[in-house]
């Protein structure tokens, strides 16, 4: 996984998490753009009206900066490292631990590709 522009163009569902219950009818939507393993794009869906999200990716390790905005009006941010995944139909998958700032827990959430 070292093609230096590996994600630019992909987006991936949320399928899982352990910050929340994910809704299978709504779920989050990414969409990633990636030149020279510089990773940045944005999120929406679920509980998020608007994310975005910057970081870097090195072989099948991303670590990214994100924050969002809540639909009950709230803002969150954080910090993630995200391992890449081949599923068995070749589609890509992110299993991502992350933190929200000023929070301790650690979550992992699973994201797959929208073919």
């Amino acid at each position: 996984m070292n093609d230096t522009d590996l994600l630019n163009g992909r987006r991936f569902v949320m399928v899982s998490s352990t910050a929340s219950v994910v809704d299978a009818d709504a779920p989050t939507e990414f969409a990633y753009e990636e030149s020279g393993g510089v990773i940045w794009g944005h999120y929406t869906g679920d509980t998020v009206v608007h994310g975005r999200f910057v970081g870097t990716r090195d072989s099948d390790r991303i670590e990214l900066s994100y924050v969002h905005l809540l639909k009950t009006g709230e803002r969150a941010s954080g910090r993630s490292v995200s391992r890449i995944e081949t599923a068995e139909d070749g589609r890509l998958r992110l299993v991502e631990e992350f933190q929200f700032e000023g929070d301790d827990a650690t979550h992992v959430s699973v994201c797959a590709e929208v073919a």
